[in-house]
């Protein structure tokens, strides 16, 4: 059986990388946003591409720490998902745009992958 200090990713623990990623992906995000913008000179087409990378990044984290750290799949979504889940209380336009639609896609691909990596975690220790 593992110990505690071995199942830690990069010397933080799982709640310490997932707001990580949670700060990094949004920094990624609005970066991705505005390099994107002076491409495709469309904000909407934009937005989308950065917002699917987003999801990606979020969920490809949720999947290796939760492989790490099974025990971990009850908050590491909620808090690699943070960012968008208060801009969902707090921004008034968030269900009227249709931007809603990716990023509740993304809670999902992350859930999902934190199902699938600790159901992998569990199984190789």
């Amino acid at each position: 059986m593992k110990s505690k200090e071995q199942k830690r990713l990069l010397g933080l623990p799982s709640w310490g990388l997932s707001l990580l990623v949670a700060i990094s992906a949004l920094i990624i995000l609005v970066l991705l946003v505005y390099l994107l913008s002076l491409i495709f000179k469309n904000e909407n087409i934009a937005e989308g591409t950065a917002y699917v990378i987003y999801d990606i990044i979020i969920a490809a984290a949720c999947f290796f720490i939760c492989r790490n750290n099974p025990k971990s799949i009850w908050y590491v979504p909620i808090l690699c998902n943070t960012m968008g889940i208060i801009s969902a209380i707090v921004e008034p336009n968030f269900w009227i745009t249709s931007l809603w639609i990716l990023i509740c896609s993304g809670w999902l691909l992350s859930v999902g992958s934190a199902i699938s990596g600790a159901i992998i975690g569990q199984r190789s220790s």
